[in-house]
């Protein structure tokens, strides 16, 4: 079940993007089908070309968010990484091309509020208004099970930590053809999705 987001935004699944032949680029139609109102079965979407009109919702194929781009967004210490983290972040929201998943916020707030060698990238209660900006800025992601078994197969297929099959998990799910990550080799196809590294122009 696709979830509606705080933005009106749903994210397509890969099952029915497949099934009606729904592709990046394509315009979405939304029509009532039946006379009680709801989002348990009383719309419904279709694959429509492009043409225009304040009742369509135009919806191209986003690319999910590792956690790494979201700490580097803070992480004074790597300053090149930084710029490039909220050129993508800024980008993702101007144009609606990136989503995040839940997994990336709780590892966001594990990860900037450690010490490190004795440096703290964020203190505890500035991490968690960020997340929450998280949630008002983007499109967030949430597991089920169906997710949660699809990461364990791609723990045994591609020998991905269980981290990172997860992250692959959800982009499978939710139809998302990348995943902006440091921590996978970039342009390595897992499935139907690519890893792109968005920091590759540093190494």
């Amino acid at each position: 079940m696709a979830k509606v987001t705080s933005k009106y935004q749903v994210t397509v699944p890969k099952a029915i993007a497949q099934k009606y032949g729904i592709r990046p680029g394509d315009d979405i139609d939304w029509v009532a089908a039946g006379d009680t109102g709801g989002a348990n079965s009383g719309m419904r979407g279709s694959s429509l070309p492009t043409g225009g009109g304040p009742e369509r919702t135009s919806t191209g194929v986003a690319a999910l968010i590792d956690t790494n781009v979201l700490v580097y967004r803070f992480d004074r210490r790597f300053a090149d990484k930084q710029k490039i983290a909220i050129e993508v972040l800024r980008r993702g929201i101007l144009e609606d091309s990136v989503r995040v998943p839940h997994q990336a916020i709780v590892e966001f707030i594990a990860a900037v509020t450690r010490p490190i060698r004795g440096h703290i990238i964020l203190k505890q209660s500035d991490a968690l208004r960020e997340a929450e900006e998280f949630l008002k800025q983007f499109s967030v992601l949430y597991p089920n099970e169906a997710i949660v078994r699809n990461a364990i197969r791609g723990c045994a297929t591609y020998q991905l930590n269980w981290f990172d099959a997860h992250l692959w998990s959800y982009a499978e799910y939710y139809g998302l053809q990348e995943i902006l990550t440091e921590d996978l080799q970039h342009d390595r196809l897992y499935g139907t999705v690519r890893i792109v590294n968005p920091f590759i122009t540093l190494l």
